[in-house]
């Protein structure tokens, strides 16, 4: 009988793995949970592209960074916009002021653009830095500008995608229409997070 080689081997193994992870399915617009990353999933590494905001962190606009990276472990809610209006720039606002406050454990915050007109894309984000006018939330635009980190899982149909994690992993995760964001459950889940 032959025998494959171990790489071989190796390959085959990888490959009924992959195959048999769950495939991500289309969130419906306006749901409250996405069927991105849940409760417990590790979040990865991205890179940004940083436009304006966090006026506080030493990284100046148009450097290229992964602030996943510099948050390490720390609290931190990551939101993915494809559209941006006044219940996004609330968010941003509710969210900085939440940082203030939570100096000590360290929360830090996330607000990345990503969509299908990546020309289009840093004038939204400087517009929307402009307009929300925070100093403690980076507003950057994604790498992988049309669907974000694809490790995220981020739905093709959501406008707005939020994650909140501490110690690298999922504490809770939300998607919401541009206009339907729920600023309070997403502030509400980040105290119950840090409690």
């Amino acid at each position: 009988m032959r025998r494959l080689p171990l790489s071989m081997c190796f390959a085959f193994t990888l490959t009924a793995f992959a195959l048999s992870l769950p495939t991500p399915i289309a969130n419906a617009v306006g749901s409250t949970v996405s069927d991105g990353l849940k409760q417990g999933d590790p979040i990865g590494a991205f890179r940004v592209t940083k436009i304006g905001g966090a006026t506080d962190d030493d990284v100046e606009p148009g450097d290229f960074l992964c602030y996943r990276c510099r948050y390490g472990s720390s609290p931190m809610v990551m939101v993915f916009a494809r559209k941006a209006g006044p219940k996004s720039i609330e968010l941003a606002t509710k969210l900085d002021s939440a940082i203030g406050q939570h100096a000590s454990s360290k929360l830090r915050g996330l607000f990345t653009f990503i969509g299908e007109d990546a020309a289009n894309l840093k004038k939204v984000a400087t517009t929307f830095a402009e307009q929300s006018g925070v100093v403690h939330v980076p507003v950057v635009i994604a790498e992988d500008t049309q669907n974000g980190p694809i490790d995220y899982r981020i739905a093709e149909d959501a406008d707005i995608t939020i994650v909140i994690a501490q110690d690298s992993q999922v504490f809770t995760s939300h998607v919401f229409d541009a206009d339907a964001i729920d600023v309070t459950q997403v502030i509400g889940d980040v105290e119950k997070m840090l409690q």
